[in-house]
C-alpha cells in the first residue's frame, strides 16, 4: 500500500474542489438545440459530483471493479462520462479509453491488448462487444449506461449507494493510472500507459503555463482532458459534438455553450478553430468571455487562427500547442508570434513554428532511422536548423505501451545515467537558433526520391499560400521501381479543367521556387480529403 504522503490521484482535486466551492458548476453537458434556438443543459455542481461520484465509487467495489482492474469506458461525454470516470480513479481502477472513430477492427485489436477485465458501455457499444467479440475472453464485469438487454451484467443505475462518502484508495506516483489508446491517424493505434504522477504533473503544465485560475470555465472539446478541469478549479461545459469527429460539430452549438456559461477558456482542434472562425467571420460574432483559446492536435493554420481571433477581445492570447497521446503539453508557441514572426517562413518551405518546449519538457531532435535506440547518446543529436526525429523527455511523457513491447522499443529511448525516457514523437522537424521548434510532419510520411528527401509540411504549406487552395496533402507513387512526389490539391471552390490547368502550371513554377517542393511535377484535385 502507498504511505498516504506519497499518495497521488488526479480524482483527489474533486473533494478539495467541492470543500471549496461547494456550489460552483463543475460539469455542464449541452442538449439538443430546440427550435426556438435555445438548448437544455444538464449540471452538476462541484459538490453533487463529488457526492455521485463517491456513491458510484461504492457501488463499482461491490461488483468487483477495484484497484488495477483494467476497465473499458465506452460511453458518451455527458454526466455519467464524468461521474464514472472519478469513480474509477476513486476506486484505483485503470479505464481504458479507445476512441470508436478507429474503426471496428482496430477496435477489437485494442481491446484484446488491453486484457480488459470490466467493460463500462453503452447499449451500443456492448451489443458491438458480444457480436464482434471485443475482448471476449477477459471481460467478466458488465456495466451498461443506459438499458441493459441480452447481454447481462448491471445497470449503471443499479449500482448507486445510498452512502455518499468514500474513502479514496492510495494510489503511487508511479502505479498505472488508465491506459489511452492512440487514434491511429497515423499508424496502427497503441495503449499509452498513463501513471498518477503524468496526470499530475499534466495539470502542473496546464496550470503553470497558460494561467488557468480557480472559478475558469472550459469549453471542452477533448472529453478525457475535460476532467482536469476540477484539478485546475475550473467548470467543464460540454458542446454536443462528436469529439472524435470535430470536423462535423454544428458551430452554433460550440457558440452557444460559450456564450450561455461565460466560458473563459476554449481547448479545441485546429479543425474546429476552422470551422467555428469561419462561421462567426460570416455572422460577424463576438465572444467577449474567453480569456485564452488553447489549440492541439494538428499544426494550425496562420490564416485560420486569424479569422477566428477576430471573435476575440483584443489582446486575447490564441495558443496552438504540440505534442501526442504520449506526451502533452510538449511546446506552445502564441498565435501572434506565429504569425508575425514565422508566418513568412512557413510560406517559403522552413516548416511550422510549434513553439518552446512546456514547462519541464526537454525537446531535442536527433537523426532519422527506423531502428530501435535502447540507450540514449548524445552522438543521435543533430545541429540546429537540421530536420531529425523530434524527441521529448520529461515529466509528460509516457514510459511505455502496454502489451506492446516491440512498439515500445521503437518510440522510447532510456537515458541510463538518469532513468528517464526520451519518447520519439515519430515526428519530424529542427530547433531554430531561439530554442523554437519547427514541425515539418510525420516522419513515415516522407518521400525519399533519387532527388532527395520531401517533407509533407514543408511541402503543403508553399502551395497553401494560393488562394484558390483550401489544403493540399504531399504522397508518394511508385513508378518504375522509383518513387514519384504528388500533390493532391483541395480547392476553395470546383475549377473548370481550364481553369485548373491554370492553378496547375501556377504550381509548376511555385514548386521549382524552393527547395522543400522542388522536383513535384504531379498535381491532382482531390473532392474532400
Amino acid at each position: 500500500m502507498c504511505p498516504a504522503a506519497e499518495f497521488v490521484n488526479i480524482a483527489s482535486h474533486l473533494p478539495k474542489m467541492a470543500e471549496i466551492q461547494p456550489n460552483e458548476l463543475a460539469v455542464v453537458v449541452q442538449g439538443k438545440r430546440h427550435s426556438s434556438g435555445h438548448y437544455a443543459y444538464r449540471k452538476r455542481s462541484a459538490c453533487e459530483l463529488e457526492a455521485e461520484s463517491n456513491r458510484l465509487a461504492r457501488g463499482l467495489l461491490r461488483i468487483g471493479i477495484g484497484r488495477g482492474v483494467r476497465t473499458v469506458l465506452m460511453v458518451t461525454p455527458g454526466l455519467e462520462f464524468f461521474v464514472l470516470t472519478f469513480a474509477l480513479f476513486k476506486v484505483g481502477a485503470v479505464p481504458v479509453m479507445v476512441d470508436p472513430g478507429m474503426g471496428t477492427k482496430n477496435l477489437k485489436a485494442c481491446l484484446a491488448e488491453a486484457e480488459p477485465e470490466a467493460f463500462i458501455g453503452v447499449p451500443k457499444a456492448h451489443a458491438a462487444r458480444v457480436l464482434l467479440g471485443w475482448a471476449r475472453n477477459t471481460v467478466r464485469i458488465k456495466v451498461t449506461v443506459g438499458r441493459r438487454l441480452f447481454w447481462g451484467g448491471h445497470s449503471l443505475r443499479s449500482l448507486w449507494h445510498d452512502d455518499a462518502s468514500f474513502h479514496m484508495a492510495l494510489t503511487a506516483p508511479d502505479e498505472t493510472a488508465a491506459i489511452l489508446f492512440t487514434s491511429g491517424s497515423t499508424g496502427v493505434p497503441k495503449g499509452a500507459v498513463y501513471t498518477h504522477s503524468m496526470f499530475e504533473a499534466q495539470v502542473d503544465a496546464l496550470r503553470d503555463h497558460y494561467g488557468i485560475v480557480p472559478g475558469e470555465r472550459d469549453l471542452a472539446t477533448f472529453p478525457l482532458f475535460a476532467l482536469f478541469g476540477p484539478a485546475l478549479g475550473m467548470a467543464a461545459i460540454v458542446p454536443d459534438m462528436d469529439a472524435s469527429r470535430p470536423i462535423t460539430a454544428d458551430p452554433r452549438n460550440i457558440i452557444a455553450a460559450i456564450e450561455d456559461f461565460k466560458a473563459t477558456n476554449l481547448f479545441a482542434s485546429p479543425a474546429l478553430i476552422e470551422k467555428v472562425g469561419r462561421y462567426g467571420a460570416e455572422n460577424n460574432i463576438k465572444l467577449p468571455s474567453l480569456k485564452r483559446v488553447i489549440s492541439a492536435g494538428a499544426p494550425a493554420e496562420p490564416a485560420s487562427l486569424e479569422r477566428f481571433s477576430t471573435m476575440l477581445d483584443e489582446g486575447v492570447p490564441l495558443l496552438p500547442s504540440y505534442g501526442a497521446t504520449e506526451a502533452l503539453p510538449a511546446c506552445s508557441i502564441e498565435s501572434r508570434e506565429l504569425i508575425n514572426d514565422t508566418a513568412q517562413a512557413t510560406a517559403r518551405g522552413k516548416g511550422v513554428c510549434v513553439g518552446r518546449p512546456v514547462g519541464k519538457v526537454e525537446v531535442t531532435v536527433i537523426r532519422i532511422t527506423e531502428d530501435p535506440l535502447p540507450e540514449w547518446s548524445g552522438d543521435f543529436l543533430l545541429p540546429e536548423g537540421e530536420i531529425g526525429e523530434i524527441c521529448v523527455r520529461g515529466p509528460v511523457v509516457t514510459r511505455d505501451y502496454y502489451n506492446r513491447p516491440e512498439a515500445t522499443a521503437l518510440a522510447k529511448i532510456k537515458d541510463t545515467g538518469t532513468g528517464e525516457i526520451y519518447h520519439r514523437m515519430g515526428d519530424v522537424g529542427y530547433l531554430d537558433s531561439q530554442g523554437r521548434l519547427w514541425f515539418c510532419g510525420r516522419k513515415a510520411h516522407r518521400v525519399e526520391t533519387s532527388r532527395g528527401v520531401l517533407f509533407t509540411i514543408p511541402c503543403e504549406r508553399i502551395f497553401n499560400t494560393h488562394p484558390r487552395v483550401r489544403r493540399t496533402a504531399l504522397v508518394s507513387v511508385p513508378q518504375q521501381g522509383e518513387t514519384m512526389p504528388v500533390l493532391c490539391v483541395e480547392l476553395e471552390t470546383d475549377l473548370s479543367e481550364s481553369e485548373w490547368d491554370v492553378i496547375r502550371a501556377d504550381f509548376l513554377e511555385i514548386g521549382k521556387e524552393f527547395e522543400a517542393s522542388r522536383g513535384i511535377e504531379t498535381f491532382l484535385r482531390h473532392p474532400n480529403f
